[in-house]
């Protein structure tokens, strides 16, 4: 296991939202009686943003947004994660290192990318 997290509410873990990334797959289990699970390869990662209010930096937290070339998740959140510049960083280094062990560069995504941030070019 590499790295796993909850979602997190005043920086305790009282949620039953789960974070986990093994085997260079992203895990995200959200409920308690009905379970979901999520799962992203992580070479399928576009973009990575981080955005941390006032009151997560208070508590220690905040939000990494991940752009996707995944069919079921085009953006995936973790939501109020610790150490989250770190998860950041990391997702973005795994990312392109699982690409660049199966030979994928990062324009043979574009095409992907293009259907992801459709509404960009509309504005234009």
């Amino acid at each position: 296991m590499e790295w796993k997290d909850r979602k997190r509410f005043l920086g305790m873990p009282l949620s039953f939202t789960k974070y986990r990334l093994e085997n260079n797959r992203l895990f995200v289990s959200r409920g308690f009686f009905t379970t979901m699970e999520d799962e992203l390869v992580m070479y399928r990662i576009l973009d990575v943003r981080l955005r941390r209010t006032f009151w997560d930096k208070v508590f220690g937290v905040g939000t990494v947004t991940i752009f996707t070339a995944d069919e079921t998740n085009k953006e995936l959140k973790l939501e109020r994660i610790k150490a989250s510049k770190k998860v950041r960083d990391m997702m973005s280094e795994i990312a392109e290192n699982e690409r660049a062990k199966i030979g994928i560069k990062g324009r043979e995504l574009y095409g992907v990318a293009e259907n992801v941030f459709q509404g960009d070019d509309d504005n234009n």
